[in-house]
C-alpha cells in the first residue's frame, strides 16, 4: 500500500480543529472543580435559606401573642320578653348559641344569641308576696344563683345548656336546675335580705346576707335522700360594729369577705374561725366604690370607683415590723378617671374583666399584665348590664332603649406583655412582686405565670458553670498536645478526644442524673479537695521533673513527659476521695450538706450546677479543643523556629507569637463552645432538677430555655398562649445563640486581620 503524507493545508486544517475543540472544552479536574464549587455554594445557600425559615417561622408562631384586642357586633335584637322588666343577670353558653336573663319579677329566659327569639322560658316559684331583693351567682360552681327575697328567704338555682349531637349536628337545649329543691329556703325569717354571697362546695352551699340585724352566715347541705328537703343551717356569729352591704362576695375558700357598704367604702372581714370576726376599712385612691368583683379563682378583689378606675387588692400581711395582721392592700390600678364607673364583669377562665362607665364606653382590662386592652363605645344609649361570656369571647350588652346586643371579642393573649415576660410582677398570693415561670397548675383559673427571665438566667447560669469547667482544660490540653506533644504521642490523643464529641448528651445526661449526682452528693467534700490540692501537685511535680538530673530526664523522650502524669492524677484522686470522710467529719460535723443547710442556709439539691456543669463541660471539651488544637498546629513552624533563634524560650514562643497567631481561632472556638452550651437540652434535662430559680448557687439547680421547651412542648394545647410562648422562649434561643456567633465572627475578622501582616 503506498502511504500519502498530508498536505500542508491538510496538517493547517487539523491543528485549527484541534484548537477550537481545546477551546471550547474543559479539562476533566477543572469541571469537577467548578461541579464542585457550585455544590458548596449551593449547600451554604440552604443552609442561610434554613436558618431564615427557622427565624420566620418562630416570629411567625410568637407574633400573635401581641396582636391587640379587637371586639365586633355580631348580633343586635329587641331585649327577649321586654315585659318581663330589666335583666339582674346575664350570662351564655360557651358556643355562643344561647342566652340567659333573669329579670326582676323571676322570669328566667333563655333566648338565641343569633336573633334573641325565646329558646325556653321559665319562672322561679316565690311565695305570696314575696320578691327578689338581691342577687349572688357563684361562677366557679358553673354559675349558681342565690335569690334572696324580701321575706327572708333564699332560692338556689342553675341555668345551665345541655348538648345534643343529631346527625352529626350540636344542639343546645336550656335547662333550670334546682340542686336544693324548688323551694325557698328559709334563711332570716321575715328579714329582707338586702345583699347575699354563695360559694359552693361538694357537701353543700355556703351563705352569707346582709339582712337587717346584720351578717347572717348560713349553710345548706344536700340532701342524701332524693327528694328530701335539704338541711339549711345559720351559723350564730359574734360580729363587730359593721355598716350595712349594699354587696358581699365571699372568697373561694371562704376565708374572707368583701363589703361594700351605701357610702361607696370598701371592707374586709376575715374569718379565722368563722365565730371570729374582723373588719379593716379602706378608702381607695378612686374616690367612693360603685362596685366590687372577684378576679377569677377568687384570690383578688377587684373594684371600679366612681371616677372610673378599677383597683386590684390582695389580702397581705402588714409589713409593720412584728405585726401579723392581715389587711387589703391594692396592688395595681387601671385606666384613667373619666367618665365615671358603673359595673365590673370579671372573666371567669383567666385574670381579666371589663369596666362599663355611665356614657356607654367599656374597656377590657388585664390583671397580671396591668394592661388597658381595649376601650369602645357600644351604645348611644345608657347600658344597664353587662355580661362576658363563659370563654371571655363575647359580651352581652343590655341597653336602656330595650335592646341586647352580642359582640364577639378577639382577645386571645392578654396575660402576654412586655411587664409579664421580662419584668417583676406582683401576682395573686405572692407577698411581693417576682420573676416567675409556672406555666401549668391544677386549676384554669389560676394565674399564668410567664416571665421568661429564670429561663435565660437558667441558661446562662449553666453555660457559665460549664465553661468554667470546659476551658481551662480544653485550651490547656489543646496547647499542649499541639506545642509540646510528641507526634506519636498526639496521633493517639487528638483523635481520642475529638471521639468524645460523638457521644450522644443523652448518655452524658443520663450518666449525670444517675452515677454522677449520688457521687458528688456523697463525695462533696472529695471533689473540692481534688479541685484545690490536683494544681498544686501537678506544678509540685513539674517543678521535680526540672529538678531531676538531665542524665536522667534525658532517657525520656521530649514530648512523652505528660505520660507520667496520668498515675499522679489518678493517685492523687484516690487520696482526695478516701481522705473526704476524714475532712468531713473533723471540719463539718460529719455532714457536709446539713452543714450548708442548716449553719449556712444554702439550699443543696441532689442534681445542682455543680453537676450540670462538670457533664456539659466535658459535652463541650471536644469542640474547643479540635479548633484549638488545629489553629495553633497550623501556626507556620518557621515563625516559632525565628522567636527562638532570636534567644526566646518555648513558652515566650508560645505567648507572643503562636498563640496571637491563633488568638482568632481560639476566640472562635469559646464562643462556639459558649454557644452549644446555651442550646444544650438532655444534659440539662436529665441531670438537673428543672427548677426555674434564679440563684448562682452552685448546689441548686436551674431550669434553661432548651430544657424548658423540651419539657413542655409535648403537653401544650396548640396555639394556645402557652404553645406560643415557648415558640418565643425559642426565638430568645435562636436570637441569643445568633448574637452569640456574630460577636465570635467580628472578633475573629479583627483579630485576623491584626495578626495577619505576621
Amino acid at each position: 500500500m503506498v502511504m500519502t503524507r498530508p498536505t500542508v493545508a491538510q496538517s493547517e486544517v487539523s491543528a485549527l480543529r484541534a484548537r477550537r475543540t481545546a477551546g471550547n472544552s474543559l479539562p476533566r479536574d477543572q469541571w469537577l472543580d467548578r461541579l464542585g464549587e457550585w455544590l458548596i455554594t449551593l449547600g451554604g445557600f440552604s443552609v442561610i435559606v434554613a436558618v431564615l425559615l427557622i427565624a420566620f417561622y418562630l416570629v411567625y408562631k410568637v407574633v400573635p401573642l401581641f396582636q391587640p384586642a379587637g371586639i365586633e357586633l355580631k348580633a343586635d335584637f329587641p331585649t327577649p320578653l321586654p315585659g318581663a322588666g330589666a335583666s339582674l343577670y346575664l350570662s351564655s353558653d360557651e358556643y355562643l348559641e344561647a342566652g340567659f336573663r333573669l329579670t326582676a319579677s323571676g322570669e328566667l329566659i333563655f333566648f338565641s344569641l343569633t336573633n334573641g327569639s325565646p329558646l325556653h322560658v321559665d319562672r322561679v316559684s316565690l311565695p305570696p308576696g314575696a320578691h327578689i331583693s338581691s342577687l349572688a351567682v357563684d361562677p366557679e360552681s358553673d354559675g349558681l344563683l342565690a335569690l334572696g327575697l324580701n321575706n327572708g328567704s333564699v332560692v338556689l338555682l342553675r341555668p345551665r345548656y345541655e348538648l345534643h349531637f343529631e346527625q352529626q349536628q350540636r344542639r343546645v337545649s336550656p335547662v333550670v336546675d334546682y340542686p336544693y329543691g324548688g323551694d325557698a329556703l328559709e334563711f332570716a325569717a321575715g328579714e329582707d335580705l338586702q345583699a347575699l354571697a354563695v360559694r359552693e362546695d361538694k357537701d353543700g352551699v355556703t351563705l352569707v346576707a346582709q339582712a337587717a340585724s346584720g351578717l347572717i352566715m348560713g349553710r345548706v347541705k344536700k340532701s342524701a335522700a332524693p327528694g328530701a328537703r335539704p338541711d339549711l343551717r345559720v351559723i350564730p356569729w359574734q360580729l363587730p360594729a359593721l355598716p350595712l352591704a349594699s354587696k358581699l362576695l365571699l372568697s373561694t375558700d371562704k376565708r374572707w369577705l368583701a363589703l361594700l357598704d351605701a357610702r361607696g367604702q370598701l371592707h374586709a372581714a376575715l374569718l379565722e374561725p368563722v365565730e371570729y370576726f374582723r373588719g379593716v376599712s379602706v378608702h381607695p385612691a378612686s374616690g367612693p366604690v360603685v362596685d366590687i368583683d372577684w378576679t377569677s379563682g377568687g384570690q383578688s378583689l377587684l373594684s371600679l370607683g366612681e371616677n372610673g378606675i378599677a383597683t386590684q387588692w390582695f389580702l397581705l400581711r402588714d409589713a409593720a415590723p412584728g405585726s401579723n395582721r392581715l389587711q387589703l392592700t391594692p396592688v395595681r390600678d387601671f385606666g384613667a378617671a373619666g367618665a365615671g364607673g358603673q359595673q365590673l364583669a370579671a372573666e371567669s377562665q383567666r385574670k381579666g374583666f371589663a369596666s362599663l362607665d355611665k356614657s356607654g364606653f367599656v374597656s377590657l382590662f388585664n390583671t397580671t399584665a396591668q394592661s388597658h386592652l381595649l376601650r369602645r363605645q357600644l351604645t348611644d344609649t345608657a347600658v344597664t348590664r353587662v355580661a362576658l361570656s363563659p370563654r371571655a369571647d363575647a359580651m352581652l350588652v343590655e341597653a336602656a332603649d330595650g335592646r341586647l346586643a352580642v359582640w364577639e371579642i378577639d382577645n386571645q393573649h392578654p396575660e402576654v406583655a412586655w411587664s409579664t415576660l421580662w419584668r417583676k410582677v406582683w401576682y395573686e398570693g405572692y407577698p411581693e412582686p417576682e420573676y416567675v415561670w409556672q406555666s401549668s397548675a391544677a386549676s384554669v383559673s389560676v394565674e399564668p405565670k410567664l416571665s421568661l427571665v429564670p429561663l435565660v438566667f437558667g441558661t446562662l447560669k449553666a453555660a457559665l458553670y460549664a465553661m468554667l469547667i470546659a476551658v481551662p482544660l480544653a485550651l490547656g490540653g489543646a496547647i499542649f498536645t499541639a506545642y509540646f506533644m510528641a507526634p506519636a504521642m498526639r496521633a493517639r490523643v487528638k483523635p481520642l478526644i475529638e471521639l468524645m464529641e460523638a457521644l450522644p448528651t443523652v448518655i452524658l445526661g443520663l450518666l449525670a442524673g444517675l452515677w454522677l449526682a449520688p457521687i458528688l452528693e456523697s463525695q462533696i467534700v472529695g471533689v473540692f479537695l481534688l479541685l484545690l490540692i490536683l494544681p498544686l501537685i501537678i506544678l509540685l511535680a513539674a517543678l521535680g521533673w526540672h529538678l531531676l538530673p538531665p542524665a536522667v530526664s534525658a532517657r525520656i523522650p521530649q514530648g512523652w513527659q505528660a505520660a507520667f502524669m496520668v498515675p499522679v492524677i489518678v493517685l492523687v484522686g484516690w487520696l482526695c476521695f478516701t481522705l473526704s470522710p476524714v475532712f468531713e467529719r473533723g471540719l463539718f460535723g460529719g455532714d457536709f450538706v446539713a452543714w450548708l443547710t442548716q449553719d449556712l442556709g444554702v439550699r443543696f439539691d441532689q442534681r445542682n450546677a455543680l453537676v450540670v456543669g462538670i457533664a456539659m463541660g466535658f459535652a463541650i471539651i471536644p469542640t474547643i479543643f479540635s479548633i484549638v488544637e488545629d489553629a495553633i498546629f497550623s501556626v507556620p513552624r518557621h515563625l516559632t523556629q525565628g522567636a527562638l533563634a532570636l534567644g526566646a524560650r518555648p513558652w515566650q514562643a508560645l505567648s507572643q507569637v503562636v498563640l496571637p497567631m491563633a488568638s482568632p481561632a481560639i476566640f472562635s472556638a469559646l464562643m462556639i463552645g459558649f454557644g452549644r452550651a446555651v442550646g444544650e437540652t438532655m444534659i440539662v434535662l436529665m441531670a438537673t432538677g428543672n427548677t426555674p430559680i434564679m440563684d448562682f448557687n452552685l448546689f441548686e439547680g436551674m431550669r434553661t430555655l432548651a430544657a424548658n421547651i423540651a419539657m413542655e412542648i409535648p403537653e401544650a394545647e396548640v396555639d394556645s398562649t402557652h404553645y406560643r410562648v415557648l415558640f418565643l422562649g425559642g426565638f430568645v434561643l435562636f436570637a441569643m445563640t445568633f448574637v452569640f456567633n456574630t460577636v465570635a465572627e467580628l472578633m475573629r475578622q479583627r483579630l485576623l486581620s491584626k495578626y495577619r501582616s505576621l
